[in-house]
């Protein structure tokens, strides 16, 4: 079974998906907030997602923003909404995303951003929060 991320914005929601194993992963897509809901529930079917990890904007000195309990709520949210449609069977967890936006904004330095790359890296943010979610999982297995 896979594992998807989620970097849940005001806009735009970006999506990683893990390989089977749960050791890599990739950037999927963006979908437009609206649309959160409908791609859950396909993209669950399609790829058999057993866990959701969701980005948590913590701050710096590790203390919940404004931001932080919008996603929670969101999150909770959306758990609710989803879960019944699964049997309750889908795993639901908020993952430290401090610096997943950024460092997915560097790796197009020295390109001129086009919305398009700017919706795209939403989806680049959320691989990072997924790889570091699953290497976190790889070393509590030592």
């Amino acid at each position: 079974m896979k594992i998807l991320a989620l970097d849940l914005g005001d806009k735009w929601v970006g999506s990683a998906i893990s390989d089977g194993l749960g050791i890599t992963c990739k950037p999927y897509k963006t979908v437009d907030v609206e649309m959160t809901e409908s791609f859950l529930e396909t993209v669950i079917k399609e790829e058999d997602i057993s866990t959701i990890v969701i980005g948590k904007p913590t701050t710096f000195s590790g203390l919940d923003s404004e931001q932080t309990k919008k996603i929670i709520n969101a999150a909770k949210e959306l758990e609710e909404k989803i879960n019944p449609k699964f049997n309750n069977q889908i795993k639901w967890i908020l993952w430290d995303e401090r610096l997943s936006s950024k460092r997915a904004e560097s790796l197009n330095t020295k390109k001129i951003k086009t919305k398009e790359d700017k919706i795209k890296s939403h989806s680049v943010a959320a691989a990072f929060i997924l790889q570091s979610y699953l290497d976190n999982k790889a070393f509590q297995q030592f």
